[in-house]
């Protein structure tokens, strides 16, 4: 492990954009072992004192949805090299599960959302911000593909949730995000060019850092 402070990559951009895919290459090209994602998603605040009815009415893309108190205190205990009890978050009920996930010490922590570049703090904590791109129709088709297979919702209450808060708080609050970001990738983990200044940026942050940055698995 490093023998300094842990290196803390910051991955931002709207919903559809391509964040995940981007974290998941820093791992793939890293190792697992080096690196842990941690998804601001699972920061939702518990809603289970909500009647489930009421829960879907809720704005999930404002920074008021998410304890943002926990993710801080969670992502500066990283950084020191101890572990936290992540809260595991159910979208289908809107609410935390009793179990949570276990994230012990790793060199390098990717924390990714629509909203981190809104927190002053953790952008403070940023060693490297990262802003995916992409156009608002591939977003769009993105989320709408997910939702429907991976969270089980209505094409309806897709659109009426993009209509009615996603996109609206896309140009309020993610969009103007975009100015604190030291990389902006547009085309998200598809853009080969961009991912290659990624990666040189976090293997010098790792070599003035003291550890080894010979990549675990050919490069991409």
């Amino acid at each position: 492990m490093l023998t300094g402070r842990r290196i803390l990559i910051g991955i931002a951009g709207g919903s559809g954009s391509g964040k995940t895919l981007v974290a998941r290459t820093i791992v793939r090209e890293l190792g697992s072992d080096r690196v842990v994602i941690i998804d601001q998603d699972s920061y939702y605040r518990n809603l289970e004192d909500i009647p489930l009815r009421d829960r879907d009415a809720r704005n999930f893309d404002h920074p008021d949805a998410f304890d943002q108190d926990l993710l801080r205190r969670h992502v500066r205990e990283l950084l020191a090299g101890r572990s936290i009890a992540q809260p595991v978050y159910d979208y289908n009920e809107h609410r935390r599960l009793a179990e949570t996930r276990n994230v012990g010490e790793h060199d390098v922590i990717v924390l990714e959302g629509i909203l981190i570049f809104t927190d002053a703090e953790l952008l403070a904590l940023m060693d490297i911000k990262l802003y995916i791109d992409a156009d608002p129709d591939v977003r769009f088709i993105r989320r709408l593909r997910r939702d429907l297979v991976e969270r089980g919702r209505s094409v309806d209450s897709i659109i009426r949730q993009y209509e009615e808060s996603v996109r609206p708080m896309h140009l309020q609050f993610v969009e103007p995000s975009k100015r604190h970001a030291d990389v902006i990738i547009p085309e998200g983990g598809h853009n080969q060019v961009a991912i290659a200044v990624m990666k040189g940026m976090i293997r010098e942050l790792l070599r003035e850092r003291g550890t080894d940055v010979t990549p675990r698995v050919p490069a991409l």
